[in-house]
């Protein structure tokens, strides 16, 4: 099944302060806006993004609402060279980013800071991908098995074995499609063993995957008994949800 990571959607409430931070602090352009009557559809990235690299998709619901992270939504990560992780971040904290876990605090691997709207991204060090390219989106799951069953079994994803990480307390296991360049987008699936569950929140809103053929791709999720949470047909055919087990959204698109 062809499902590479096409996007991460998350919601913002000022549209205008949302695309100047992206584009001020980690030079995201617009690749296409989508206006309704009711919401708008931003998508950022880097102007040299790959062609199978993710964008950023912002939406902005024109009533004026507010939203709740929840914590079942972790976070978007992006992509410096490596040994650029400190130097990327002064760089952030001299432009008035939020202070929020420095290289230091994190053994000097990775760090974290906040979007306008709280939401979390965090800085990789990586020698492939444009700078400041989504690399992942992380969610927390319940149960680690059924996810990544889910994963391999409906979009025929492959766990990636350098990415897996078991700590004394959590595991993070990342899945990405077989053959998916370098530069393409991966999902880190969180889990923790005490048993936690977690709220899902209304700020964080999918990933997408794209398909050659959004009818073909649909119905080999039915087939594989995938929720079925938005039709193509309910979309006039230009795009369909499905859950994961934990009730993430899954956007299937075709571009």
């Amino acid at each position: 099944m062809d499902a590479t990571l096409d996007h991460t959607m998350i919601r913002v409430e000022d549209l205008e302060a949302s695309i100047d931070w992206y584009g001020d602090h980690l030079d995201y352009v617009e690749h296409g806006r989508m206006e309704a009557d009711t919401f708008t559809n931003v998508f950022l990235g880097p102007e040299d993004v790959h062609d199978e690299g993710a964008l950023l998709e912002l939406t902005y619901n024109h009533d004026g609402r507010s939203y709740e992270v929840g914590d079942a939504w972790g976070h978007i990560a992006v992509r410096v060279p490596e040994g650029e992780l400190e130097s990327a971040y002064d760089e952030l904290m001299e432009e008035g980013v939020e202070d929020y876990r420095d290289p230091e605090s994190c053994g000097g691997r990775y760090a974290f800071v906040k979007d306008p709207d709280g939401h979390e991204i965090e800085i990789v060090q990586r020698d492939h991908g444009a700078r400041w390219s989504l690399d992942h989106t992380m969610m927390r799951v319940e149960d680690a098995d059924r996810s990544l069953g889910f994963w391999t079994r409906k979009f025929e994803y492959d766990e990636l074995p350098a990415g897996r990480w078991e700590a004394d307390s959590f595991a993070n296991y990342f899945v990405e499609p077989e053959g998916a360049a370098d530069e393409a987008m991966s999902v880190e699936l969180t889990y923790n063993y005490d048993g936690r569950s977690y709220e899902m929140g209304d700020a964080w809103g999918h990933v997408a995957v794209r398909a050659d053929d959004l009818d073909d791709a649909w119905e080999t999720l039915m087939t594989r008994d995938a929720e079925d949470y938005r039709d193509p047909e309910s979309c006039d055919h230009q795009y369909a949800f499905t859950k994961d087990t934990d009730g993430h959204e899954i956007e299937v698109v075709t571009r």
